[in-house]
């Protein structure tokens, strides 16, 4: 009886939870594209319990396969803070939009998901600094529902990012010879993450008041500044999250697609720059054109990584039954081909198309925000999210050069998972607060409507 019942929950439970992945999936393309109400509102209810049943799934499949009950008592913890977290924030803030908020704690249960089967330890870590994240983000959108200065502190912006960056810069701390961690008391953290904040705050300050070419090229000079410190602290993958940020912001705001021109002269000119100056670029370089000539060195990690993809086959290996353990730093760099070999192609596939789903409710929630400087903000936030995305996934399927990012809210990270918790309730407290000035400006148009003259 126990046999059979072990076969059940390894063999069966992963096609089940494929399936349970594809239904999510599905529903969160209806709901980008429906413009029904109630048909939006079925959905995002059924999805909450589609989430709820699949991190049950997965957490029984890890307790049955590695015999440990801990599995279990991690699945309530996160069960329980999944669905407080669904709920408060529905009751708190009523005009949140509910599918973003249904998509971020789906990716962030999958990412405690994989950090658990990949190691306890980090996973309850993780679940920690989920946790205090999520107890600081609930109060963003009351602030920036009620501030009223965000536009008028672009100064205040970029001199903070320069000189938190500079810091870093300055430490010795390093983390695989690259300057991107800062110690405060025993708690480290990686500055750049929280950075990309103040920057996107910049831009948007600065290109709502000034979009002239003379603003502008000052706006590069700035931004130009941010990138060149990350460079020279070899933090590389950070680097080009905030040049290619910046030109696409740039290009939205001014709608002058030469500045895209520029940003590709100026980007592959940068690139051969990089290429020539820092060894680790040529060596992830030599290892993306021909790995398996260097598969026991250089190339070590991404072959592994491509072993693993293949491996995984349509419906993956089955939850602990693979062995993404044997990747370097599988659980920041290298997540979605643990997620790959365990879980399979099908699931990955869905777990990318939801990514975009993700993307393209920002770009929806951007495009009817009246305020430019917010509007701008939630365009970056929305860029920085999805490229980010593709700078990770590209480097472990050997589509671009490793870049050393993590995936958002999936990778093991503190720093990296409460920035991007940061970024989604900046996004929600923005809806909210555009919400309000569009009920204010109906109720208005309405009243005039029936004033009798």
């Amino acid at each position: 009886m126990q046999i059979a019942l072990r076969f059940y929950v390894i063999e069966v439970s992963k096609y089940v939870i494929t399936l349970l992945m594809v239904l999510y999936t599905s529903l969160a393309v209806t709901c980008n594209i429906t413009r029904n109400k109630k048909v939006f509102s079925v959905c995002s209810s059924f999805q909450s319990g589609l989430l709820l049943v699949l991190m049950f799934l997965c957490f029984l499949d890890m307790t049955f396969v590695s015999g440990k009950e801990e599995y279990l008592y991690l699945f309530a913890f996160i069960t329980l803070f999944l669905f407080f977290m669904i709920t408060i924030v529905s009751i708190i803030y009523d005009r949140s939009d509910r599918q973003l908020l249904n998509n971020m704690c789906m990716l962030s249960g999958l990412g405690l998901c994989i950090v658990s089967r990949l190691s306890f330890a980090k996973a309850f870590r993780q679940y920690i600094l989920t946790l205090v994240s999520f107890a600081f983000c609930l109060a963003i959108p009351f602030f920036i529902d009620r501030f009223r200065y965000f536009k008028q502190l672009l100064w205040v912006y970029a001199i903070s990012g320069l000189t938190i960056l500079s810091v870093v810069l300055l430490t010795e701390a390093k983390v695989n010879g690259a300057n991107i961690t800062f110690t405060i008391k025993g708690i480290t953290f990686q500055p750049s993450e929280f950075v990309k904040i103040l920057f996107l705050f910049f831009i948007a300050a600065f290109l709502c008041k000034y979009n002239s070419f003379k603003w502008v090229f000052l706006s590069a000079v700035i931004a130009g500044l941010h990138v060149l410190i990350l460079v020279l602290s070899r933090d590389l993958g950070s680097a080009v999250i905030f040049f290619v940020t910046y030109v696409l912001i740039v290009i939205i705001a001014t709608h002058n697609y030469w500045y895209l021109l520029t940003g590709v002269l100026g980007g592959s000119l940068a690139c051969i720059v990089a290429y020539k100056v820092f060894d680790h670029v040529r060596i992830r370089v030599i290892a993306f054109t021909d790995p398996w000539n260097y598969i026991d060195d250089q190339a070590y990690q991404i072959t592994q990584s491509l072993f693993a993809i293949s491996n995984g086959g349509w419906f993956g290996t089955g939850l602990m039954q693979g062995r993404p353990t044997d990747i370097p730093f599988v659980d920041k760099d290298l997540v979605f081909s643990a997620i790959c070999e365990e879980f399979g192609l099908i699931f990955a596939l869905c777990l990318l198309i939801l990514c975009l789903c993700v993307f393209c409710r920002m770009l929806m929630l951007a495009a009817n925000i009246a305020d430019k400087f917010y509007q701008i903000v939630v365009y970056g936030i929305g860029i920085m999210y999805i490229f980010q995305v593709f700078l990770t996934v590209g480097g472990t399927t050997k589509y671009i050069p490793l870049t050393g990012v993590t995936l958002p809210l999936i990778s093991y990270g503190g720093s990296s998972v409460m920035a991007t918790y940061f970024m989604f309730f900046i996004v929600q407290g923005i809806v909210i607060k555009s919400s309000h000035y569009m009920t204010g400006y109906e109720n208005k148009k309405a009243e005039a409507d029936t004033t009798v003259y």
